[in-house]
């Protein structure tokens, strides 16, 4: 395979150094060889002066503090092609995955978003919530590549740049956590597809466990999400549900403090999705209720 011009890898990272170093050391030996962009969220471990040293062929953008997932949205903005796919410091891409999502791309004009499929952990085991994104309730479009849906794993996805900047790229005010049901239902508000793709393969191998109160921001940003874009009555349902939870579950009462610290913030963004949108996202609310 000849290098591919049509995509930039865009990498977020915070005090993963070695992580990212052997990131971008796969990244590197992809055949597309795709030029790539890292967003230094304020590291403190000398993320930025090795890659500087080690990767110079690397572009590094450091914002000069911590701006969670929406740091993506400065990597998306200095990228100068027309497809962006994204890594976290613990992932990278299966060779010919991203020629063969850029020729997705390039057919399937109303594509927004492709999610791909995820191989995790050393022996690289299909990640379960392939199976969730293979059986998506929504309707098959004519004009995608595959099922749609309405949420994806952000270090395994390949976008249109100018749908994601349409769109408005990641919320800052979720941080990390969540954060990519907000953007497919923005991308969807403005009528870009967002679709699952088995055969675009991410792999992703993560360290550590489950981030100390990853939970509780999850939750957070759930209810945010709903808040800023569901109909009253669902945002309303996912704060009493974290209130019921609150006095016996510290994770809900975290979450619950987290919610109305932001609630403001919140509903000053508040744009309410368009009908057939909507009626979507009840059929994948409905759906996961039954899962």
């Amino acid at each position: 395979m000849t290098p591919d011009p049509r995509t930039t890898v865009v990498v977020i990272t915070h005090n993963r150094r070695d992580q990212l170093l052997h990131t971008l050391d796969r990244l590197a030996g992809l055949p597309e060889r795709p030029p790539v962009i890292v967003v230094d969220n304020a590291s403190t471990d000398g993320t930025a002066e090795a890659v500087g040293r080690l990767r110079p062929e690397v572009t590094v953008l450091a914002p000069g503090r911590n701006l969670g997932a929406p740091g993506r949205n400065l990597g998306v903005r200095q990228a100068r092609t027309p497809y962006v796919a994204f890594s976290d410091d613990d992932s990278w891409w299966e060779a010919g995955s991203l020629a063969r999502a850029a020729d997705l791309l390039d057919r399937h004009a109303r594509l927004g978003l492709l999610a791909a499929g995820i191989r995790v952990g050393p022996e690289a085991d299909p990640d379960p919530l392939n199976d969730v994104l293979a059986a998506s309730p929504l309707d098959r479009a004519a004009d995608m590549p595959g099922p749609q849906v309405l949420g994806f794993l952000a270090c395994a996805a390949v976008a249109r740049r100018g749908a994601y900047l349409q769109a408005g790229g990641y919320h800052p005010l979720l941080f990390l956590g969540g954060e990519e049901t907000l953007l497919a239902y923005d991308l969807a508000a403005y009528g870009w597809g967002v679709c699952h793709v088995p055969d675009v393969v991410a792999v992703h191998r993560p360290t550590g466990g489950v981030r100390p109160g990853r939970p509780a921001v999850q939750r957070r940003n759930a209810a945010l999400t709903a808040w800023m874009r569901r109909p009253v009555g669902v945002a309303v349902g996912h704060t009493r549900r974290l209130a019921a939870d609150a006095p016996r579950d510290p994770e809900a009462r975290q979450a619950l403090v987290g919610l109305l610290k932001r609630l403001p913030a919140a509903l000053r963004s508040r744009r309410p999705l368009p009908t057939a949108v909507e009626a979507a996202a009840r059929l994948v609310d409905a759906d996961g209720a039954r899962a």
